[in-house]
């Protein structure tokens, strides 16, 4: 790949950093931009190679990360409080020509540990599309949606249905007041017989990496299947 200059990456004529001030201000759901230290926002953004014109390049630069629906889903951005920053999440260093890219780009991890990446060629679905890997069948399915889609479908208030099975009576004060790199592991686990109780199942803070590094496996893609 061209290694491109930080300030290449910066200066672009139509940033995409107000559509996304935007669409957190109009949120159907609680959400929250995490601060960022610039120099940190600015160093994800050059080993990313993506420049702030797209959304997922803004959240790098711009913020720390988004919290959306009461934390339940946090998008990964330039890195707080314990959450990773987008670079370092996907083991990307500094940028080098014959850097090669991960099969597959994590983008955001829920509050259980599920995690949702871009297809970069072993997932299943289309190259670009939003993948997810679900605590519960640890497994990955495609969810049929580029980057930009899956942010406003986030913020539009998308995961209600999505994540339902995995929802408990008064999730939200479980949830809201966990810092952003922490998450919530379940005794029996989620993805064992018992772990379908969800009411009824110890709930403890992790750390949220920790979650998401359960193994998974790549499922076949199933038509019709959105989880």
């Amino acid at each position: 790949m061209t290694v491109r200059e930080v300030a290449e990456l910066i200066d672009v004529p139509d940033p995409a950093w107000p559509w996304i001030r935007d669409l957190v201000d109009s949120a159907h759901v609680p959400a929250l931009l995490l601060p960022v230290e610039p120099s940190h926002g600015r160093r994800t953004l050059h080993s990313l190679q993506i420049s702030a014109a797209s959304m997922m390049g803004a959240l790098a630069l711009r913020s720390g990360g988004l919290l959306v629906d009461h934390g339940w889903l946090r998008l990964l951005g330039g890195g707080t409080d314990g959450l990773p920053d987008l670079a370092s999440a996907n083991g990307l260093g500094r940028p080098d020509p014959d850097r090669r890219q991960p099969s597959h780009l994590l983008v955001a991890i829920d509050v259980l540990g599920g995690r949702f990446a871009v297809n970069q060629g072993n997932l299943p679905g289309q190259v670009g599309d939003i993948c997810y890997w679900g605590p519960d069948v640890l497994q990955w399915h495609s969810i049929r949606m580029r980057y930009s889609e899956f942010v406003q479908w986030s913020l539009g208030g998308g995961l209600a249905d999505f994540v339902a099975d995995l929802r408990w009576n008064g999730w939200e004060q479980d949830v809201a007041p966990l810092p952003p790199g922490q998450g919530l592991a379940f005794a029996p686990p989620l993805y064992s017989p018992r772990g379908k109780e969800l009411d009824r199942a110890r709930r403890s803070r992790a750390p949220l990496m920790k979650l998401a590094a359960l193994p998974s496996h790549v499922a076949p893609h199933r038509a019709g299947d959105t989880r």
